[in-house]
């Protein structure tokens, strides 16, 4: 099977640089970056994964980059740091009211954003083209956890 590499890291680059873009007045009207947007709409879409951790092994930012956006989110009164009641090492990330209400804008840039993009697919391929992500990624992450190098 013949895939091509460069056309399959060019889509993923031209989906990252469309979905960003999508975001281009929200992020101006509230003065945050992507990556601090990123957060918000982490914890508010993966509930039940809600550590700084969290954010950085199943988004894929570097923990330098979580970190910084978590505190000026904190800084900002948009969410809330809460030590967990068990183990004192562990702190969960919490959207304040604010921090909620510029999440429901996101979801609906994020909503409209991939309605444009499958605008064009039926709904079975729509969900087709979901299944064999689905296939692609459980692929990629198994050579993860395998450490495969080829």
């Amino acid at each position: 099977m013949k895939v091509n590499s460069t056309r399959l890291l060019w889509v993923v680059q031209q989906f990252r640089r469309y979905y960003d873009r999508q975001f281009t007045d929200l992020l101006a009207r509230s003065g945050l970056t992507m990556r601090e947007m990123d957060v918000i709409l982490f914890l508010t879409n993966n509930p039940g994964h809600d550590t700084a951790r969290d954010v950085t092994e199943l988004r894929g930012l570097s923990k330098s980059q979580v970190s910084a956006a978590v505190d000026l989110l904190a800084e900002r009164g948009l969410l809330d740091r809460l030590p967990d009641r068990a183990d004192r090492r562990v702190v969960h990330l919490a959207l304040t009211e604010a921090g909620a209400a510029l999440a429901r804008q996101g979801r609906q840039i994020q909503s409209a954003c991939l309605e444009k993009l499958f605008s064009g697919l039926t709904p079975a391929e729509t969900d087709r083209f979901q299944q064999l992500l689905e296939k692609v990624l459980t692929g990629a992450e198994t050579q993860l956890r395998e450490g495969a190098n080829t």
